[in-house]
C-alpha cells in the first residue's frame, strides 16, 4: 500500500508531534511514523512521571553544542512561554518546582494526551507499532515499513537518541544522517550518573543514598546543586550537571561545603582545637555519616593554622577521577549527535539534501538539567513545523 503525504515525520516523541502539529495547522498532510507501540514514551517516564516539560529561565548558555549560537533563533521562535501556553489552553495543572522548572501536577500523560489532542485537531495522521526498512531519496522521499510505502517531498527526522534502550533508542537517526553524508559529532551519555574507582568505591559508597549540597565542576563549567552517593559512584541533580561536561580521565572537582568555612570557630581562643569540634562543625553542613566519613579520612595531622587551612581547602576540593559513566542505560539524554553544521538553525533543514530535517534529541544540542532538552525539543520541532 502506498500513501502520500506533504511530509512524513519519522518518531513520535517531544519534538515529532510538535513539528506534527505546527505543520498539520498549516494545512500540511503529514503522516507521524512511530516504531513503539504508543506515542511519547520518553515524556511519560520523564520527570518522575510528572514531566518537566519547560524551564522559564531558558536561554542558550543552558545549552551544549558545537556552535553555542545554533540554537538561539528556534529557542526565539518558540519560547517556554509559547508552550506554557498550549499547557493553559488545555487546562493542564502545573507547578514551579525549583530554578524555574516546571512540572504537571497530575502525570506526563497530561502532556501526552495534550499533543495527541493537537496533532489529531491538526489532521496529523499518526502510524504506531511502525518498523521502518528503508528510506530512500528519489525527486522525494520513500518510506519503507513492513510492506507499506509512504510518500512525500519532505521527511524530518525525529528519531532521538541513544539514552535509555529500554523504551527504544535506537541509533537510527545516526544511521539516517550518514547514509545521506550528513556529519555526526560523536556521541556520549549526558546528564548521566558517575562511576568511581573501585578505591573511591571502598572509601564512599558505603554511604550510599547520602546527599549533599555542593558545587561540582569539570571543564571549566561549575553547577551549585544536590549530589547523590550511589553504590557504584555519584549521582543527583550536579552530578548529573557536570557529566555532560565530563571526559574520560577529566578529574572532578566537589566544594562539599559551598559558602561556609568549617575551620572559622578555631579563630576563638576559647574554643579547644580538637577533632571533636571539628565533626560538630562539619556536621552542620554535612549528613553525619558524610562527615564522619570525611573526618575517617582527612582528619588534620596538626592542630596549626596551617593544617587547619589544608583540612578547609580539601573539604572545599574533593578532586575524583570517574573512571567511566553508568552508560546510556541511566543517561537522560544523548550529546553529540547530527553537526549543527549541516543544518539550518532558523528551519533545520540540511543544506545539502533539500527536504531533509532534523530536530530533538538528534541533533548536537543538549540542554541541562531541568526542563531545557524538553524545551529544545518543542523549539526545534516548532521551527521545522512552521517551515514545512
Amino acid at each position: 500500500m502506498i500513501h502520500k503525504f506533504d511530509a512524513l515525520i519519522l518518531g513520535g516523541g517531544a519534538a515529532g508531534l510538535m513539528c506534527a502539529i505546527e505543520a498539520g495547522k498549516r494545512g500540511k498532510r503529514v503522516a507521524v511514523l512511530e516504531r513503539a507501540e504508543k506515542a511519547g514514551k520518553k515524556i511519560l517516564i520523564s520527570g518522575g512521571g510528572r514531566c518537566n516539560f519547560t524551564n522559564i529561565y531558558c536561554s542558550p548558555e543552558n545549552f551544549i553544542c558545537s556552535n553555542p549560537h545554533f540554537p538561539k533563533s528556534a529557542l526565539a521562535r518558540y519560547t517556554p512561554q509559547d508552550f506554557i501556553a498550549l499547557v493553559g489552553k488545555h487546562q493542564i495543572p502545573f507547578h514551579e518546582k525549583k530554578l524555574g522548572q516546571l512540572f504537571c501536577d497530575g502525570s506526563a500523560r497530561d502532556i501526552v494526551n495534550m499533543l495527541e489532542e493537537e496533532c489529531r485537531a491538526a489532521g496529523v495522521s499518526m502510524f504506531l507499532s511502525t518498523q521502518i526498512d528503508e528510506v530512500v531519496r528519489t525527486s522525494g522521499f520513500v518510506v519503507r515499513a513492513e510492506g507499506s510505502q509512504f510518500r512525500a517531498p519532505v521527511l524530518v527526522v525525529a528519531t532521538g537518541g541513544l539514552s535509555i534502550p529500554k523504551i527504544g533508542a535506537t541509533s537510527f537517526g545516526y544511521d539516517l544522517a550518514r547514509q545521506f553524508r550528513i556529519r555526526i559529532r560523536d556521541p556520549w551519555p549526558g546528564l548521566v550518573p558517575l562511576v568511581l574507582s573501585t578505591e573511591d568505591r571502598g572509601r564512599y559508597c558505603g554511604l550510599t543514598g547520602v546527599s549533599a549540597d555542593v558545587m561540582v565542576s569539570c571543564d571549566g563549567r561549575q553547577f551549585r546543586e544536590r549530589m547523590l552517593i550511589t553504590h557504584r559512584g555519584l549521582s543527583g541533580p550536579a552530578i548529573l550537571q557536570i557529566s555532560s561536561y565530563w571526559r574520560d580521565s577529566k578529574p572532578v572537582v566537589i566544594d562539599l561545603a559551598p559558602d561556609c568555612e568549617i575551620t572559622s570557630a578555631f579563630r576563638d581562643a576559647k574554643i579547644p582545637r580538637h577533632v571533636s569540634i571539628l565533626r560538630t562543625e562539619l556536621r552542620k553542613v554535612l549528613a553525619n555519616r558524610l562527615a564522619d566519613r570525611w573526618l575517617d579520612r582527612h582528619t588534620p595531622i596538626s592542630w596549626t593554622n596551617t593544617a587547619l587551612a589544608e583540612f578547609e581547602s580539601q573539604v572545599h576540593s574533593w578532586t575524583i577521577t570517574p573512571v567511566g559513566t553508568e552508560g546510556y542505560e541511566k543517561a537522560e539524554v544523548t550529546a553529540g549527535g547530527v553537526d549543527t553544521d549541516e543544518l539550518s538553525a532558523k528551519t533545520m533543514e540540511c543544506g545539502k539534501v533539500p527536504g531533509l530535517y532534523f530536530i530533538g534529541e538528534v541533533v548536537d544540542v543538549t540542554g541541562h538539567l531541568g526542563g531545557f532538552n524538553f524545551q529544545w525539543a518543542w523549539a526545534s520541532g516548532a521551527s521545522a513545523g512552521l517551515a514545512l
